[in-house]
């Protein structure tokens, strides 16, 4: 049985596999589903289309990140499943969270897109034995495992729930939050001489 420790990822998704706590993936995936579906239960209303700060997502927008991202996890694993041997693509995901157009969306659809989402999902890997689970691919110039991406689902959606707790359910946490950041623009840009003339990203639930 391949179990979480057996797997590796590539630096920038180390972050989710350590936010997984189950070492068996079907294990991994049914507990995040059902974590993540009580939670959303309990997002206050007047919180889905609240930011912590200035260019940062909406939660409904976090949502639709979080329901595009597992797409485009879950087709990476299917290729590499099937043995396809395409370089897949990268993604932008800001330039997704202004396209998608959340804030148009009715909340309680998206949420109904997210479980429906994961249903199939969870069939998906549950159809995968270890020889299918332990086929590699590259994405974005990366290596990664069927099993791997089958983590980082359940790790990504572990890590937004934990990012929404702290920085939008509360407020205090939240309001650090943005004192933090502010600060280390500032060292920043004094260590720089000032900002530097570069795009910065429009919107970000990190």
């Amino acid at each position: 049985m391949i179990t979480r420790k057996d797997v590796s990822v590539p630096g920038f998704y180390q972050a989710y596999l350590d936010a997984v706590k189950e070492d068996d993936l079907m294990d991994a995936l049914t507990k995040n589903t059902r974590r993540f579906r009580k939670f959303l239960k309990r997002i206050p209303g007047k919180k889905i289309n609240y930011a912590y700060a200035e260019g940062k997502w909406t939660v409904k927008e976090l949502l639709q990140h979080i329901v595009d991202s597992e797409r485009v996890f879950v087709y990476r694993a299917l290729s590499f499943a099937r043995k396809d041997n395409a370089n897949l693509p990268s993604f932008d995901e800001n330039l997704w969270a202004i396209t998608a157009k959340a804030p148009k969306r009715k909340w309680n659809d998206l949420v109904d897109e997210f479980k429906a989402l994961r249903t199939a999902n969870l069939a998906f890997f549950a159809s995968l034995d270890e020889e299918q689970l332990q086929q590699t691919g590259t994405a974005n110039n990366n290596l990664l495992s069927v099993a791997g991406l089958g983590f980082i689902c359940a790790g990504h959606v572990a890590h937004h729930m934990r990012i929404i707790r702290e920085r939008y359910l509360d407020n205090d946490r939240a309001v650090e939050k943005v004192k933090e950041e502010n600060v280390k623009k500032k060292k920043k840009q004094k260590k720089t001489g000032g900002p530097k003339n570069k795009k910065e990203k429009k919107k970000s639930g990190n």
